[in-house]
């Protein structure tokens, strides 16, 4: 009778693949079936083309217009459907090249997977892993899809984001079937998972969707927390619908009192009301974060959430470890000393053994003791090892030697602190002394290494003969070793870079798992002179309000735990802080996922490169500093084209309301509504190329929803009242016929839009800075076309006549007149608005 196949067996033959893995051809026909589909993240050009059409004022305006092409008003509808294609079309072709800009950048920084393909190891974006695929695992990594493991070694994975088990799970081939909890299953690994310590190689089961990860998010229907920016976004959008609601309702219900025709009276609302919506508000959104993120590459800042780029810019805070960023990273091993402070090769020895074995996470410091010259370490075996983890800090592994069968020794290495707590003896020469009467001998040595400047590991030993397989409890009863002092020096020009950030009002702090007296010291080579430090020992002991409270005023969270660091964050923010956190470890995911901006860098683990926003492609607080200068950039143009529409679309709706009122016609036809709106956005678009003013970038700057709303009726209603001049002086001077008013006003109306944008661009005096030269040129010819169009047979297609000279003098005149007005309001606006930040701070 034959035995039921293995958990392993059964994997294999479930997707058709062997342990060498699939062949390319294989994996190619897979990854163009649905394995590939449910993966892929982003819009498609079909989803961006159709949700330009999602616009509900748009739909109802196509519904009218197909009415009236019902009726017989061919022309009229035609030219209608004609605009309306224009301005979707090209809010879905600005839309589209951003996107496939931002993807270029992204492929710069993608994650990859090592993956069997034609018996070969080789190196694949993670995206392109498909069922059936056998990947090679180590620490760091981030698990790519549900598998079965084929074979492992220490393997421990992190499984927190599927069982809220924040201990590391342990892995080993076997293990229960897929009817037991996730939990139980020890043989399979998980996709949203990661590799903590140990190598594995595994068999893909399922990949998106159809994982267990997958099928989570897919029922919650999970979305990444909306930013500061884009909430702001929705609200005012909120608020621009109620106000366009309003007046929309009002405008035709009067032009219907007033027994216009109801079809025209209907068109004539909902054109007003597309005029008013900034339908290319995305597109311009999208085109100018998107130039930001190709402005941060060229610095070596790599966005990989467009919307994170004003949480960059508003940033105040940042926080980040100090290996890498304050110092040079390159770790080197200054002393190896026994408890009595003398140079010990015993010490070196068994530092070396336990870096050599260990499989955890790569970390500066096993890479120093690793490189270590004259080590021999060639006769010992691993039996056994218990990973470094976050809570312990110690890892421990089990040698044996060759010429000293039998013979187990256990050797743990890790923070003094922790290693000193599972000791109860003391090496002493050739044999052991009880540690009572050294411990205090004991700190005494490691305060002065750490003030010294070093960093300081303990190390110990245990011999665990006859039972060398071991877990976390075996780690007590130990002899202590010795000292073990690393170097790291501080990185040059890491105090000009803070410096640097500190003009642009970003504060630095440093979280760091190193002892108070290291951290101290550091925070005196950067120019803290008296830094406040905040232990981990005295954070567990603190309260959250008292923690928000003390956050602010601190300098250097020392002897920090990993889950502390979340902590941290989340109190700078309740404190009112936007944080950025910079990380590129395992235990760095949480607080990267927590703070405002997650930043890290290339050659981070997966799993920190994946929860991060913005990547540096160097670890270089220089370049942090010019990214966020790239980043208020950005938001700055952002915010130019939504005070100029607002604004001036808020004026001709209050206008086009009192217009209705005593005109016996329609103040514009709809097509010339949409004409002005489609042609008062196209300089809009070189808003992304314009000059950002130094004053503008050397602070954070937030979204203010209610300055936003004052803005809005300040540079509304002097708009509205130039049109009511404008009104007038038509009438009432120049006696203008019915076809003459309607391009008097679509001429002026145009105009001031246009040219609005060279006042509202900047804090400043208009004539004291200097516009980007692609709206400069934009805004010109679009106004000259303005002006020429009721010459041409076009203009004629749109209603439009040919106007007398008088005419279009005394329209640029009102035109200068109302910049020049508007230019004065500005002035007493940002003043007011600078007062009120001065004074918040």
């Amino acid at each position: 009778m034959n035995s039921p196949p293995s958990l392993i067996e059964q994997a294999l033959g479930q997707v058709n693949s062997r342990s060498a893995g699939l062949t390319s051809a294989e994996a190619a026909q897979r990854l163009a079936g649905a394995g590939m589909k449910v993966r892929r993240s982003g819009e498609g050009p079909w989803r961006l083309l159709i949700n330009q059409f999602r616009n509900p004022l748009v739909i109802l305006l196509l519904a009218a217009m197909a009415i009236s092409l019902f009726l017989g008003d061919r022309m009229d509808s035609l030219i209608v459907l004609t605009v309306v294609l224009m301005s979707t079309l090209l809010g879905f072709w600005q839309e589209y090249r951003a996107a496939n800009a931002v993807a270029a950048l992204l492929a710069v920084v993608q994650v990859r997977t090592k993956v069997l393909r034609d018996g070969r190891e080789v190196e694949l974006p993670t995206d392109d892993v498909v069922r059936g695929d056998v990947v090679l695992l180590s620490a760091g990594d981030t698990i790519p899809g549900d598998g079965v493991l084929l074979e492992s070694k220490d393997l421990f994975v992190d499984e927190s984001a599927l069982t809220g088990e924040s201990f590391p799970a342990e892995k080993k081939t076997g293990g229960a079937g897929a009817s037991a909890r996730l939990s139980e299953r020890t043989g399979e690994v998980f996709e949203g998972t990661h590799v903590v310590s140990g190598t594995a190689r595994v068999v893909i089961l399922k990949t998106g969707t159809g994982t267990e990860f997958g099928g989570i998010s897919a029922r919650l229907r999970l979305r990444a927390p909306q930013t500061e920016f884009e909430r702001g976004l929705r609200r005012f959008g909120e608020m621009l619908l109620r106000v366009t609601l309003v007046f929309v309702i009002a405008i035709f219900a009067i032009n219907v009192f007033f027994h216009r025709p109801v079809l025209e009276a209907f068109m004539f609302a909902l054109a007003l009301a597309v005029g008013m919506t900034p339908e290319l508000l995305p597109a311009i959104v999208s085109i100018t974060l998107a130039r930001g993120a190709q402005h941060m590459a060229r610095e070596h800042v790599i966005v990989r959430k467009l919307a994170a780029i004003e949480n960059f810019g508003s940033m105040n805070v940042l926080c980040s470890d100090k290996t890498g960023t304050l110092t040079e990273g390159r770790v080197t091993l200054h002393g190896a000393r026994d408890p009595l402070g003398v140079e010990s090769e015993a010490v070196r020895l068994h530092a070396v053994l336990n870096a050599t074995f260990e499989s955890g996470f790569t970390n500066p410091i096993d890479e120093a003791l690793r490189a270590l010259p004259g080590a021999d370490v060639g006769a010992y075996t691993k039996c056994d090892e218990v990973p470094y983890d976050f809570i312990r800090k110690r890892l421990s592994i089990v040698v044996e030697h060759a010429d000293v069968k039998r013979r187990h020794l256990m050797i743990t290495k890790g923070a003094f602190a922790n290693v000193l707590a599972v000791c109860t003896k003391v090496a002493a020469g050739e044999g052991e002394a009880a540690m009572a009467g050294m411990r205090e001998e004991l700190q005494r040595r490691f305060a002065e290494y750490s003030d010294a400047g070093h960093r300081v590991l303990g190390i110990a030993t245990r011999d665990v003969t006859g039972d060398p397989v071991i877990d976390k409890n075996d780690e007590q009863e130990m002899t202590f070793l010795g000292f073990l002092l690393f170097d790291d020096p501080p990185k040059a020009g890491a105090k000009e870079a803070i410096a640097e950030l500190g003009r642009l009002g970003v504060g630095f702090k440093v979280i760091t798992g190193d002892n108070r007296l290291i951290a101290q010291r550091l925070g005196g080579q950067m120019g803290i002179a008296k830094p406040d430090v905040l232990t981990g020992e005295a954070l567990r002991e603190m309260s959250d309000a008292a923690l928000i409270i003390r956050v602010s005023g601190t300098d250097i969270f020392a002897e920090i735990e990993p889950n502390q660091k979340e902590r941290i964050i989340m109190a700078l923010r309740k404190a009112g802080h936007v944080v950025g956190y910079l990380g590129d470890g395992i235990n760095d995911a949480s607080a990267l996922h927590a703070a405002d901006v997650g930043i890290s860098v290339d050659g981070a683990v997966d799993v920190a490169k994946e929860t991060a926003d913005i990547v540096l492609l160097e670890r270089d607080l220089g370049v942090l500093a010019r990214g966020v200068s790239n980043g208020r950039i950005t938001f700055a143009n952002t915010l130019k084209y939504i005070f100029i529409t607002t604004s001036a679309n808020f004026g001709n709706m209050f206008s086009m309301a009192g217009a209705s009122l005593f005109l016996p016609f329609l103040p514009l036809l709809p097509k010339q509504i949409l004409l002005n709106n489609f042609l008062s956005d196209l300089p809009a678009l070189a808003i992304a190329t314009d000059a950002v003013d130094a004053e503008q970038v050397m602070r954070p700057r937030r979204w203010d929803q209610s300055f936003i709303r004052r803005f809005m009726i300040a540079f509304g209603l002097v708009s509205s009242v130039f049109d009511y001049v404008t009104f007038g002086v038509l009438l009432l001077v120049l006696k203008a016929s019915e076809a003459q008013f309607q391009t008097g006003w679509f001429i002026e109306s145009l105009m001031t839009e246009l040219f609005i944008v060279m006042v509202i661009r900047t804090h400043r005096s208009m004539f004291k800075s200097r516009p980007g030269r692609m709206l400069t040129i934009a805004t010109l010819v679009v106004s000259g076309g303005a002006v020429l169009l009721p010459y041409t047979a076009l203009g004629a297609v749109f209603g439009l006549v040919p106007l007398p000279w008088l005419f279009m003098v005394t329209l640029l005149g009102i035109t200068a007149l109302y910049l020049l007005t508007s230019e004065m309001i500005k002035r007493v606006m940002f003043a007011r608005l600078v007062e009120g930040r001065e004074a918040a701070r």
